[in-house]
């Protein structure tokens, strides 16, 4: 009963899978430009339980489910209470005999793995505190689209070692490139992750350090959902962190730059980045759906056929 596929981190895959997805996202991708009615996913429901707010990760998987043929249900933490109230193991339970794939945006990454265990078909992870997998797989389709395979190159994170940083350092094993992250003292990403990459993975302070010759550069906002009183402390430190023009001329002369978004202009980027033509986070954005779509037709059984 237990066997169904879950998406709640890279290493869920393997780097075969991944390029396959992220192939299959340019294909979905182009179907859609095209106006090619495709619906594999026909009479199949998605339930996305969000715990944290979200523009882009809402509407990609509700777009995308009804755009494959299913449908989407949005619950809203006045809807759903994981863990407080009902243990999370009894909800997902119940919730996967009604639905076909739970994708779920939480704080605890603990939530994701309790669910997981707990339920019998696909759960994908739409962000946790640790963890963005399904934001890598759309860098990753834009980095293929307009560079082709990131295998051997590199990249630059920089700022915050959060659950983006982290996801890029599971990415960089995965897809095989170099990273760079430079942050401020005490602000590293997850050494257990660090770890797993290797030398892979090299921890800077200078940005400049990091993005000298860099292919792509990432970067995120300082302050993350829940942090929200460490806002004037972490504005203070990350200062020298912000990436701008001048940075960016340092890296590679056909660097991409990529932002997950929401960009706070004036802060980890400057007021002109995303207008720059290395920027590329508006692709990227659409990219959310035409990944997350070829991860649904992946990971979800294709609805039954009429006997």
């Amino acid at each position: 009963m237990m066997s169904a596929r879950h998406f709640l981190s890279l290493m869920d895959c393997t780097p075969e899978e991944l390029v396959s997805v992220i192939r299959r996202g340019i294909e979905l991708k182009d179907l859609r430009q095209r106006s090619v009615l495709f619906e594999p996913l026909k009479g199949r429901v998605l339930g996305m339980i969000f715990e944290k707010s979200s523009t882009r990760t809402r509407l990609s998987f509700e777009a995308g489910m009804i755009q494959l043929g299913g449908q989407a249900i949005f619950l809203s933490p006045r809807d759903t209470q994981l863990g407080r109230g009902e243990p999370i193991g009894d909800c997902a339970i119940v919730m996967s005999r009604m639905l076909d794939a739970v994708m779920i945006r939480t704080f605890a990454h603990s939530t994701l793995t309790e669910f997981a265990a707990n339920s019998r078909v696909p759960v994908i992870n739409g962000l946790s505190d640790d963890l963005h997998p399904c934001q890598l797989l759309a860098d990753m389709q834009t980095f293929l689209e307009h560079r082709g395979s990131i295998k051997g190159k590199t990249v630059a994170w920089i700022g915050d070692g959060n659950n983006m940083c982290n996801s890029y350092i599971e990415a960089a094993i995965q897809f095989d490139f170099n990273l760079r992250v430079a942050c401020p003292e005490g602000y590293e990403p997850n050494p257990e992750f660090v770890a797993l990459a290797g030398d892979r993975v090299t921890i800077v302070r200078d940005p400049r350090d990091a993005v000298i010759g860099a292919h792509l550069v990432s970067t995120d906002v300082w302050t993350s959902m829940g942090q929200e009183e460490e806002t004037a402390k972490r504005l203070e430190l990350f200062t020298p962190y912000q990436v701008n023009r001048a940075l960016l001329d340092l890296a590679a002369d056909d660097v991409l730059f990529m932002h997950c978004l929401p960009a706070h202009r004036g802060e980890e980027i400057s007021i002109d980045l995303l207008d720059d033509p290395r920027s590329v986070a508006w692709d990227q954005a659409e990219n959310r759906l035409h990944a997350q779509k070829a991860l649904l037709e992946f990971l979800v059984q294709p609805a039954y056929q009429p006997a």
